[in-house]
This record gives structure tokens, sequence and C-alpha cells, in this order.
């Protein structure tokens, strides 16, 4: 059996006593077949959560908030977290987590996809940052953000963005899920610069961040259009 070495720095949820700013790596010794296995098993779970979250929806057990809530957690902390140290390349396009290689844009289309979200991964990766914000708004705001220096780019995302899970388009270049935790903004990615892999850092550390001056940010966890096409199974694209 085939083994594999690779890092990923861990998301930790709420109720941990870690800290974002420090960062945490973790050393993996792992075999393909149980990650495909253990990934198989996370999409079945983000159908199972949708199914049990939209008959509580419907009998009044829980709230949109929750649901919100509910989505991004298990996107962020249950799905994406395979994905890690998945090498990047321009071409990239696998579907088996750190088996070949993903481009950033099949990243973002195959977690949603794999997350439930009805879409076709190959024509929302081959969009440009701007028309693949446009889909997956499903009408709703599209942010974009023009500035002349990092520092203030930075500032006004942090001023636009509250706790939750959001796309983030870098200009013509590049896209990405933005992440507000904590009150910390961190770039989920597959990163074509160090580590050249799929990766979660710090926005205002990010060197891919600082290289753009325009960007281009849909909310995906407090998007309810998104979220209730999610929970009928319906289609994005």
């Amino acid at each position: 059996m085939e083994s594999i070495s690779y890092t990923f720095e861990r998301l930790f949820s709420a109720t941990e006593d870690s800290s974002f700013a420090k960062g945490t790596t973790l050393e993996l010794h792992t075999d393909l077949d149980s990650v495909a296995v253990s990934y198989a098993s996370s999409k079945v779970d983000a159908n199972q959560l949708r199914l049990r979250l939209k008959e509580g929806l419907r009998l009044g057990t829980i709230s949109f908030d929750n649901i919100k809530t509910a989505f991004a957690n298990q996107l962020v902390d249950k799905i994406i977290p395979h994905w890690y140290g998945t090498p990047w390349s321009f071409g990239g396009h696998t579907a088996v987590p750190n088996k070949g290689k993903i481009a950033c844009g099949y990243f973002i289309s195959t977690t949603l996809r794999d997350m439930g979200i009805k879409l076709n991964r190959y024509k929302l990766a081959q969009k440009s940052p701007i028309d693949e914000a446009k889909m997956i708004s499903c009408g709703s705001v599209i942010n974009k953000v023009h500035q002349n220096t990092p520092e203030k780019a930075f500032e006004e995302i942090d001023n636009l963005t509250t706790e939750g899970l959001y796309f983030i388009g870098f200009d013509e270049g590049h896209v990405g899920y933005l992440l507000k935790r904590e009150g910390e903004l961190f770039l989920i990615h597959s990163n074509y610069l160090s580590p050249v892999s799929v990766c979660m850092e710090s926005l205002k550390e990010s060197r891919v961040f600082k290289r753009f001056n325009k960007f281009h940010i849909v909310s995906i966890s407090h998007n309810d259009t998104l979220l209730q096409r999610w929970l009928d199974d319906g289609s994005v694209l």
C-alpha cells in the first residue's frame, strides 16, 4: 500500500483553547486508501447533515442561523482538512485529496460540490474569479475591494466581514476561501506559492494576498439563497 507524508495547518473549533495567530502544523503519516475512505465518509456525513437540518427547519426546531453555522463548520472542519497538503498545479483537477494535484478553482468547486452543493465543478473552476463570484453569490451582494496597499485592503476586508465563510477572488488571478473565526481572518486555498499546496494561512501574512490589490468577496455561510438551494438539493451551476 502506498504511503505518503504531508503537513497541514489544522483549523480548531471555537471550543478548543488554541491561538490561530500562532498557527499549528501537524505532521501526519497516512495512506491514500484511508484518505479516500475517510473523505467518502465525510461526504456522506455532509449529506446526512443537510437532511437533518432541512427537517429541523421544517419542524421549527432550528433556525436558519443554526444552518449557516452548521454548514460552515462542516465544510471548514470536516471536508476541507482532507485537502491540506494536496499539491497545487495550474491544470490540477483531482477529485480525491492527496491523489494528484489541484488548481485553486478546482479546490473551491470540488469542496463545494462534495459538501453537497449541486454544481458542475469543471464549469465553475474554469470561470474567471469575478464570474465565479457571481455564480456562487446566487444574486447576493459581491463586495469589491480595491486598495493601493495590502494593509488598506486587509482593513477594508476586515470591516466588510463577520464571523463565517466567504469566497474571495483575487482580481483575475486566484480564488480561495476567506474564513473569519474568533475575529481572525484566514485564507484557505490551493496556494501556488510556498507551500505550493492546499493550506490555511493568516490572510494578513499571505504572500498571495500581498500580490493583489483588487478582490471580489461573496458570503457563503451568510448567503440565504445558496444555503436554501443546498437544503433543497437545487442546482447552482
